[in-house]
């Protein structure tokens, strides 16, 4: 089986669906449309499909009918809310954007289902394709989890179209590629007085502005500098006037790393940090904390065959190697339940303007590199169940 050549010849196709999908884009959990048309694409395809009651997104089977294991591949559907501002023929229209190339995944892996069902005699076990909804809201990967999605898989593979990496490169490495995600508000209260009187209040805004140095100095004391965290304070309100104490300050922020040892104890000890330096102000303080995706983490295995399936379709000098990235991935929901590998894909190409990173109102790709994406989905699906 020439899985390259088939992408070759799926390459139009590949590329219509991108573009039909990249002028329709909608929102996290609003994908009625998109989901409704990749579930026509499958049934055209003759595959039994699975809707969520309630839930946009569609799953696919593909069965070899000789048993063995089960592969999935994902890939996200949805778009976020950025007016677009290309000058692209078929750009959006709708207020929305397909600014995370998530348009792409969906028209890669539909070449792949292509690539795949034509070759279903040949296949040594069985692949479940996963076109989920909502990546953006950080959750919804949790959710396909919760209604048995990967049951009976034993790994998953994903891949992710990258605006800043060179097109055609292929990067796929073993260990921590992307980190957790986890969210927090801080709440301080303090007492109000006149600002001529300070020692009459408990003054919240520097009770807040010195909880923010502590968690800092946690990060480049208390930390293992070797071990990447940050903790970020995107937003602060508070006070009412300029000449009066404040007496409530309200703070959202982030917390990335690629450790789950530390993330285990990290909500503790912001909280010990938060309501301490407070206390010792004579204000209070309060955390809530919400927990989002853990790390993206490489099975070492998977990732090998990974490079080793970029290799055999497109050489050596495909492949790339890349740093980690503090962002995070809701893919990470379905690596805490079964092995998985997780790669870009360069869509950078300076000649037609493709220069722009992810979540841009500007961002493009270069389509060329489409038919990889669509080979390596096929390809790692062959090889990963002949293992």
């Amino acid at each position: 089986m020439d899985i390259k050549a088939l992408a070759e010849k799926y390459n139009d196709y590949i590329i219509s669906m991108r573009r039909e999908f990249h002028q329709h884009p909608e929102l996290s959990w609003e994908e009625e449309w998109t989901t409704d048309k990749i579930q026509n694409e499958l049934k055209n395809m003759g595959l039994k499909t699975e809707r969520f009651e309630g839930k946009t997104g569609v799953v696919a089977y593909l069965e070899s009918g000789k048993g063995g294991k089960t592969i999935a591949l994902r890939a996200d559907i949805d778009a976020l809310p950025i007016e677009e501002h290309t000058e692209l023929s078929f750009k959006s229209t709708n207020g929305n954007m397909h600014a995370c190339g998530h348009d792409c995944h969906t028209a890669m892996l539909l070449g792949a289902v292509k690539i795949l069902t034509e070759i279903k005699n040949q296949l040594d076990g069985n692949i479940k394709f996963i076109f989920q909804a909502a990546e953006e809201t950080c959750h919804a990967a949790e959710y396909y989890v919760e209604q048995g999605i990967l049951e009976g898989v034993d790994a998953i593979f994903g891949m992710h179209i990258w605006g800043t990496l060179d097109a055609p490169k292929i990067n796929f490495e073993p260990g921590g590629r992307m980190a957790s995600c986890d969210n927090f508000k801080i709440t301080v209260r303090g007492k109000a007085a006149h600002g001529s009187a300070p020692h009459l209040g408990e003054d919240a805004v520097v009770s807040a502005a010195s909880i923010i140095m502590n968690l800092q100095t946690y990060v480049s004391r208390k930390n293992n500098p070797l071990n990447p965290l940050v903790i970020s304070i995107g937003t602060i309100h508070g006070g009412n006037r300029f000449n009066i104490i404040a007496d409530k300050v309200e703070m959202e922020g982030t917390i990335r790393t690629f450790s789950k040892e530390l993330r285990e104890h990290l909500e503790k000890d912001l909280r010990d940090i938060i309501q301490n330096t407070a206390k010792a102000l004579d204000a209070e303080a309060e955390l809530e904390y919400s927990y989002y995706p853990s790390p993206v983490i490489n099975d070492e295995k998977l990732a090998e065959i990974a490079k080793e399936v970029s290799i055999k379709l497109y050489g050596e000098e495909s492949l790339v190697s890349t740093d980690k990235l503090m962002g995070s991935e809701d893919f990470a929901y379905f690596m805490d339940v079964v092995p998985g590998v997780y790669g870009f894909l360069g869509c950078k190409n300076e000649s037609i303007g493709a220069i722009y990173s992810n979540h841009s109102d500007k961002f493009m790709v270069d389509e060329d590199v489409l038919k990889r994406g669509a080979a390596l989905y096929a390809q790692f699906a062959v090889d990963f169940l002949k293992e």
